[in-house]
């Protein structure tokens, strides 16, 4: 008997330019599939009373069977109508559970056929509670998504023009607010924190494990802890558009999806019922014994093989969230499972995507803290790329808090530098040629393949040279490592980077295939290469140009912290946090999941099948075929729940795949 409820449907939000709803008042079931659902767990329970009543009626009166037959006939029919509406139904939309709905059924006919009442009403009534701890079971996604929304169900402190905070619903909040968020608080939306230090717990949306120190600049999300000081936050994304409803939209997405197991299963349940229906004939016909038959109609139920790749799918995406990892839907977690290549952009994936400070080189006389502190106060005043590297870098090189208030009389010179006037002087901060003007005899600029230079002059006097490069991500060697040690040796860096950029940072993360230079449709073509050479390759990319490779590979990653969102939103793979040591437990994921669904698989078919054969041969009665149908599908949810318990040390331990 069917008592599945269909996946929430969560609106977070239509229109930027609306109010945004709620995240708790949207996540939830519709009131009649809520009402259905207990309804039908009271009519089972009802009916269990009266099935009760009647045995101890025939206990305590053996002489008189009437009154024990009409009670039992009393509490069939209770159940029988939402057994029957179910199966009417399955008629007009089939599916594996369709199957169940038309078996008990046709179970409860036989049973009111050979006069059986008490089977008739128990068969039903056990099969109902079973389904409905089936749904409360650990591997209820739909809690989790409710508990997603409810991370930022809460009252907002607002900051209004004036200054003034006040409380609102979190419905009401839009871009470009200003919320106020207090020690212990969680953080309401994504936005770029305007005022404050603290520390952030973004575990619940990245699967960091380590707080997150932030100050102005710093991008935060929605539902992560704020843990130390108060923050004044600038909201930047709101709804559907933030980071967790776009997490609980991938979630529902990865629900409803079917597992190609399940599709494989449901492309043959028409076939399946009528075998159902064969093997119970001829075991009336052979044996004259209905109560057989009907054992045989109860024990086909293939509810332990239909919940064997979904339970197996949904305890996999849980792990994968937890470890900040999305998966657009179930059949890509299955399909991490085949790769044997990889092709990795380098841009924003393998290096951060933006210029860092590479090298300082200070001239003789130079003060390393005092050049950093002039080069950041200049700085400060430019919106140039080099010009927030070097911001950044004053802030992760300092041991104390550094004064970067831009100087009062600044002048940007577009494409060259800035100028500015100092208690001490003239200041320069910018090219070779503007840096020429000022100083009457400028040595040349060191040679850099990496990236720009600029130097730092003060009063006619060169002081530095700062090189700029895009910085290779720290744990990327261990990253790629990782993969090669799960079997994907095959591995290939594809940019449209210089070639010397390209050849030095592959060598620094052991790749040997090398595309630069490469436009979009380069990487498609080498993707699609890959494919026709009998490879099934991951692609794992973050912008624009990758979007048309990503669309192409195999399955695809998306870094999704930095990612463009058009990639993002193709890719089959998302990484919230950006550690691309992730890839690696992805494919181990991928590769757990399916072992455990071809286990689960065997399990429910071995199981459906032995009882079966009990139930042909007479050993089992129809109850007892229930009873153990419900105890073949607890076994099947119990070994996927194993999946819930792996964590990362554990992952990484699993065996190699050989190409």
């Amino acid at each position: 008997m069917n008592t599945r409820s269909e996946p929430i449907d969560v609106e977070l939000g239509a229109d930027e330019a609306e109010v945004q709803p709620s995240h708790a008042s949207s996540i939830s079931l519709s009131a009649d599939e809520q009402r259905a659902a207990t309804r039908q767990i009271a009519i089972a329970l009802a009916a269990g009373g009266l099935l009760v009543l009647s045995m101890l009626w025939r206990y305590l009166n053996q002489d008189s069977e009437a009154i024990s037959q009409m009670l039992a006939g009393l509490a069939s029919l209770i159940v029988a109508g939402p057994v029957f509406v179910g199966a009417w139904r399955s008629l007009a939309s089939p599916s594996l559970h369709g199957v169940t709905d038309r078996l008990i059924a046709l179970a409860m006919l036989a049973a009111w056929a050979t006069g059986d009442m008490t089977t008739a009403a128990l068969l039903p009534i056990v099969m109902t509670l079973g389904h409905a701890l089936e749904e409360r079971s650990v591997l209820g996604s739909q809690e989790a998504i409710r508990a997603l929304g409810r991370l930022t169900d809460t009252r907002v402190r607002r900051v209004g023009p004036a200054g003034q905070v006040e409380e609102v619903p979190f419905s009401s909040l839009r871009v470009d607010d200003i919320v106020e968020v207090v020690p212990g608080a969680r953080i309401p939306a994504d936005g770029i924190v305007r005022h404050g230090l603290s520390s952030v717990d973004n575990g619940p949306i990245t699967g960091e494990s380590v707080p997150v120190d932030v100050q102005a600049q710093s991008t935060v999300f929605g539902g992560a802890m704020n843990l130390d000081g108060p923050l004044r936050i600038e909201v930047t994304q709101v709804g559907k558009q933030s980071t967790l409803g776009k997490i609980i939209e991938l979630m529902q997405r990865a629900e409803r999806a079917k597992p190609p197991v399940t599709q494989v299963l449901e492309r043959y349940m028409g076939g399946y019922l009528a075998l159902v229906l064969l093997i119970a004939a001829i075991v009336w016909f052979t044996s004259s014994n209905a109560m057989a038959m009907l054992a045989v109609i109860v024990a086909a139920c293939p509810c332990a093989l239909v919940l064997a790749a979904p339970a197996t799918a949904i305890a996999g995406i849980a792990v994968g969230a937890r470890h900040g990892i999305l998966f657009r839907s179930a059949a890509f977690l299955d399909k991490l499972a085949e790769i044997d290549s990889l092709v990795i952009d380098k841009t924003g994936t393998l290096t951060y995507g933006e210029l860092r400070v590479s090298n300082v080189l200070l001239q003789p006389g130079a003060d390393l803290e005092q050049v950093v502190w002039l080069a950041a106060r200049l700085g400060e005043s430019s919106a140039h790329p080099v010009s927030r590297a070097l911001v950044r870098y004053a802030d992760e090189s300092a041991t104390h808090p550094v004064d970067k208030t831009p100087f009062e009389r600044t002048r940007e010179l577009r494409g060259l530098g800035v100028l500015g006037e100092t208690p001490h002087g003239m200041a320069v901060l910018g090219r070779h040629a503007l840096l020429a003007e000022h100083i009457a005899a400028l040595p040349a600029p060191p040679e850099s393949t990496r990236g720009p230079s600029v130097g730092l002059a003060l009063n006619g006097q060169l002081l530095a040279w700062f090189e700029f490069a895009d910085t290779l991500r720290a744990e990327a060697p261990e990253a790629l490592a990782s993969l090669r040690e799960v079997g994907l040796r095959r591995q290939a860096l594809l940019t449209g980077d210089r070639a010397s950029v390209a050849d030095e940072l592959a060598a620094r993360v052991g790749i040997e295939r090398v595309v630069s230079q490469a436009l979009p449709h380069d990487k498609l073509d080498f993707v699609m290469h890959e494919m026709e050479a009998g490879y099934h390759p991951l692609v794992v990319g973050d912008g624009l140009n990758d979007l048309l490779a990503i669309k192409a590979g195999a399955t695809s990653i998306a870094m999704g912290e930095r990612g463009i969102d058009i990639a993002v939103a193709s890719a089959d793979v998302v990484l919230l946090s950006d550690d691309l040591r992730r890839i690696a437990t992805c494919v181990r994921l991928g590769r757990r999941c399916r072992r455990t669904a071809t286990i689960n698989a065997a399990i429910g078919l071995g199981w459906t099948v032995a009882v079966i054969a009990l139930a042909a041969i007479g050993v089992l009665g129809a109850v007892s075929v229930a009873l153990l149908h419900n105890l073949g599908t607890f076994i099947v949810i119990a070994n996927a729940g194993k999946l819930l318990r792996i964590d990362e040390d554990e992952m990484s331990q699993a065996p190699r795949r050989q190409r």
